[in-house]
């Protein structure tokens, strides 16, 4: 058997095979191009690499397509009785995973990796705001999530990818200049990630560096291509962005050419929450958007997360159910509010409800609720400034202007130097 570019013994004897799926492994990490392109140029080579057909099956589940998720899922099992120890754990992790039993996966990539900690699809499983970690829905998820990486990190060394995970730990909680050395050194090992230049974007947002922030996303973002899987999301920065230097024309078309359901060829987790964000960011601020996108947006959220249960995207629904005018839908969510942060899904869809009817003493009650923990619905401090921000606006109109500025002191007090809530 041969080993992979981890120093993992795999279940092929083809250097072909482990050729492509090293190749498929780089670009999954860096969330590239290519992709399944990699893995099925692996099982061309080698059709019994049970652990490509997982990596067909983990490209999948990104792009929503259930189908071919548990079609590579299932023949991976196939395969797995003839597999070493590491192989078979992988498997088996990667089957939680993808069967959304996510309480399950984290403990199994917990116990994983404590005897393989190379093996980095599992290992990856448990980075960066979106993993299992990030939508555990525990208290303390962001100490967990540097935690669990710093135990990760002498094992890689000066591994771009493990330098940049390490990064946006640090960043989420403060400890910028090392996030900064972090993730140069990622970009400077392998500047095609966006991951990496996502995560320096996050850097940028951090420091206050709106229009560098922009520069630097804009050029980078030239030459990453649509199908990449963080297309959609690298996008959104960049019309935020827009959106917060004047340049609206610009915010417009960026969110109609790389967000918007209609265009977008993201994973429809970040369709829905970065269109939502974008557009209710920037009513925030006060530019008017036509009631028709929010009735669109609202249809694609019902037909795509019909059921509520994972809070980030039941939150972002809230927002255009209410803005959309579906109270059924909208009602839906509170009254239906699931998972291990049904409690904080229900506060915040109230507040939006709330807010929606007018009754902004009442929305900024919910809003102030749910700000001692909010980080447990998952996303980024950057995304989670929605939740901040709209808690200024209500404030802003129930004439508590001077509150609104002591809220936003303590949360963000870059904003009250920029135009980032009307009226503030």
């Amino acid at each position: 058997m041969l080993d992979d570019a981890y120093e993992n013994s795999i279940g092929t004897r083809s250097p072909q095979a482990r050729n492509a799926y090293d190749l498929g492994v780089h670009r999954f990490l860096g969330a590239e191009p290519g992709v399944a392109d990699a893995f099925q140029a692996a099982i061309d080579a080698d059709e019994g690499f049970a652990l490509a057909h997982i990596g067909i099956a983990r490209d999948m589940q990104m792009r929503a397509r259930p189908d071919r998720v548990m079609a590579s899922l299932a023949r991976a099992r196939d395969l797995a009785s003839g597999l070493g120890a590491r192989e078979r754990s992988h498997i088996n992790a990667s089957g939680l995973l993808l069967e959304g039993k996510a309480a399950a996966a984290r403990a199994a990539v917990y116990e994983h990796v404590e005897e393989w900690p190379t093996d980095v699809l599992i290992a990856q499983m448990c980075t960066s705001v979106f993993g299992l970690i990030g939508f555990s829905g525990l208290p303390g998820r962001e100490a967990e999530q540097l935690a669990f990486v710093s135990r990760l990190a002498p094992h890689y060394g000066d591994n771009w990818w493990c330098r940049a995970q390490l990064a946006f730990a640090q960043l989420e909680v403060g400890q910028l200049a090392a996030a900064e050395t972090n993730v140069e050194a990622a970009l400077a090992a392998n500047p095609d990630s966006a991951h990496s230049a996502h995560i320096r974007a996050h850097l940028y947002y951090e420091n206050l560096q709106d229009r560098e922030g922009l520069e630097y996303l804009s050029d980078w973002s030239r030459t990453y291509d649509r199908s990449g899987i963080l297309y959609n999301h690298v996008s959104w920065h960049v019309g935020l962005w827009s959106l917060e230097t004047g340049d609206l024309d610009r915010m417009w078309q960026v969110l109609d050419e790389g967000i918007s359901p209609e265009s977008s060829q993201g994973p429809p987790l970040n369709v829905l929450t970065d269109a939502a964000a974008l557009l209710f960011r920037a009513e925030l601020v006060g530019v008017d958007v036509p009631a028709e996108r929010w009735k669109t947006l609202s249809a694609y959220a019902l037909a795509r997360f019909p059921k509520p249960g994972l809070a980030f995207a039941d939150v972002h629904a809230a927002i255009a159910h209410a803005r959309g005018g579906n109270r059924d839908a909208l009602d839906a969510i509170i009254d239906c509010a699931t998972g291990p942060v049904g409690d904080m899904t229900r506060t915040i869809a109230t507040a939006y409800r709330e807010m929606e009817d007018g009754n902004w003493a009442r929305a900024a009650a919910h809003f102030g609720e749910a700000m001692h923990d909010h980080a447990r619905i998952g996303g980024s401090n950057a995304q989670r400034d929605l939740i901040d921000f709209s808690l200024a606006a209500c404030l802003v109109r129930d004439g508590r202007r001077q509150e609104a500025r002591t809220v936003l002191s303590i949360t963000r007090p870059g904003a009250l130097t920029r135009n980032l809530v009307a009226g503030l």
